[in-house]
């Protein structure tokens, strides 16, 4: 914690020649993309990306999970989507998800979650999507079809919020699933006319 700490105290010395572009982020922000991902500490969108700050709005949680749209009952999903879109104007929604991940692998495996009820109650929002795979076995760790399933998934539960369809009709909104492995660093991105991930 104290290595943490100290450059969070030190940051500003440390990105002095850039000081003029943190000014100007007193103005506001204008990120082009919305990046959905979990919250893995492995998975960090600004260096997959290289995206500089400003650049990206970010949307983690556990699972990188999208719920389906309710009117009835907002949530901090629901809010930084219907934000993103509405306010910020972003052009592009990036779901993200990735190998090795608890939260599809809990799923996947039918993991006792009950000693983590919050949990359990947040991982089942994946189970439907998953539902025609679970019982059949893993076939490694990476648990590469069921989160490039899981992700699909979430791109159909994006879809279901009115600013979503909104902006994808305008023409000015596009979504994007990718699935990223955390041990190779490698970024697969779906093409949703054949329903596969490719490595372009």
């Amino acid at each position: 914690m104290k290595r943490l700490l100290d450059n969070a105290r030190n940051f500003r010395h440390r990105v002095a020649p850039e000081s003029e572009t943190f000014r100007r982020f007193a103005a506001g922000q204008t990120p082009g993309t919305l990046f959905v991902s979990c919250s893995d500490s492995r998975v960090i969108p600004a260096l997959i990306t290289g995206a500089v700050p400003g650049e990206v709005f970010e949307l983690r949680n556990a699972g990188n999970i999208i719920t389906p749209y309710d009117a009835d009952h907002s949530c901090a999903e629901s809010a930084t989507i219907e934000y993103a879109v509405e306010v910020l104007k972003v052009r592009d929604i990036v779901v993200c998800g990735h190998s090795h991940c608890g939260a599809v692998g809990a799923v996947a495996n039918d993991a006792d979650l009950s000693s983590l009820p919050s949990v359990a109650q947040w991982v089942s929002g994946c189970r439907p999507a998953l539902a025609p795979m679970l019982g059949s076995p893993v076939e490694d760790l990476t648990l590469s079809k069921f989160v490039q399933r899981h992700v699909v998934a979430q791109l159909e539960n994006l879809r279901t919020y009115p600013k979503v369809r909104e902006a994808i009709e305008a023409g000015r909104l596009q979504l994007h699933g990718w699935y990223y492995r955390v041990d190779t660093a490698e970024v697969l991105e779906l093409d949703e006319l054949n329903g596969v991930f490719n490595r372009n």
